[in-house]
């Protein structure tokens, strides 16, 4: 069973404590602003292969790596200036650039899926401190089971993966609570990949570009992580855009909306009671563990406005909802 313990008050040895299993090339489930990830050296292949044996994940779909800053970025891929600019303007946080690797890079390619292109985020908080004093980026997908509902505490974590692996960082609740933003820029266009915690709006202000957004969910070839058409997704089925609760099913509200046969629900949830987007996306994750925790037939959910983090939360939605073997 995995130990448990805190990034806080004593950071420096949560930080000595992880490192001690990276340094076995073993993963470790840390806190991030967005979800728990389940890190591992970048560059060590029987590190990565560890993901993906404790994941259970398709060695296909690539993981992001975690560095500490834009520099430690920078000796591993190569920024165009619309990239840059976007990486000085949300790093550390949550977004995530595709771009292509240094030739002399040293990320494994099990990590990019032998891509010639890798996905680098700079977090926030506890997980930049354990990259920066470790040295090496930090390959780390969400820590949990594949395809299932990404964890946003420590005890969401242990419930999975708390058999499957040696160590578990508690810092808290996530407070972003769905998974970074993931673009690519091409010839001065801007594609998005994957919506999350930084809304495409911000991008868009930032730079005076229009993002340009996928046709559908899962259409695309697989160039980031979170782009297979199912995945997030609960035991119970999901139906989503959902005005009233058949017997049986488990509600998740946004807001006051009116929900006929709201009585008949096996348990209510209120993502956001006065319709924060925010907080929505905060309780997001967390709620769909609960809901399905009911052992409710199925998951109604109420229409989520489609801009600012609601195009994350709807994206999240619609891989929840998708035939699990799309």
């Amino acid at each position: 069973m995995a130990r448990i313990i805190p990034s806080d008050p004593d950071e420096q040895a949560a930080i000595d404590a992880a490192i001690t299993v990276l340094s076995r090339a073993r993963p470790v489930a840390i806190p991030t602003e967005t979800v728990y990830g389940l890190a591992a050296d970048a560059t060590d292949a029987g590190a990565i292969t560890s993901i993906y044996e404790t994941k259970g994940r398709p060695r296909f779909n690539p993981l992001i790596c975690h560095m500490a800053d834009l520099a430690m970025a920078e000796r591993y891929a190569i920024f165009d200036p619309i990239s840059r600019q976007l990486a000085r303007r949300f790093w550390p946080g949550p977004l995530t650039l595709v771009l292509p690797l240094q030739s002399a890079s040293t990320i494994h390619p099990l990590a990019t899926a032998g891509l010639d292109s890798v996905g680098i985020r700079v977090p926030k908080g506890f997980a930049g401190a354990l990259i920066r004093a470790f040295g090496r980026p930090l390959a780390a997908p969400s820590a949990n089971s594949s395809g299932r509902i990404s964890p946003t505490t420590a005890a969401h974590v242990d419930a999975d993966l708390g058999a499957r692996i040696d160590l578990i960082v508690d810092g808290g609740p996530c407070p972003v609570g769905v998974e970074s933003t993931i673009i690519k820029v091409e010839d001065g266009r801007i594609r998005l990949l994957r919506p999350g915690g930084v809304p495409v709006e911000a991008i868009e202000a930032e730079t005076g570009l229009t993002v340009e957004r996928p046709k559908a969910a899962g259409t695309a070839a697989i160039e980031a992580p979170g782009m297979l058409a199912s995945h997030y997704a609960p035991n119970a089925h999901v139906r989503l855009d959902a005005t009233s609760v058949s017997a049986g099913e488990a509600l998740i509200r946004f807001g006051d909306q009116p929900v006929e046969g709201m009585d008949m629900a096996v348990a209510v949830f209120d993502l956001s009671p006065l319709g924060n987007l925010a907080e929505a996306a905060a309780n997001l994750f967390g709620l769909l563990k609960r809901a399905d925790q009911t052992d409710a037939s199925g998951i109604a959910i109420t229409p989520i406005p489609d801009y600012g983090l609601g195009e994350a939360i709807n994206d999240r939605l619609k891989r929840a909802a998708a035939p699990r073997d799309a």
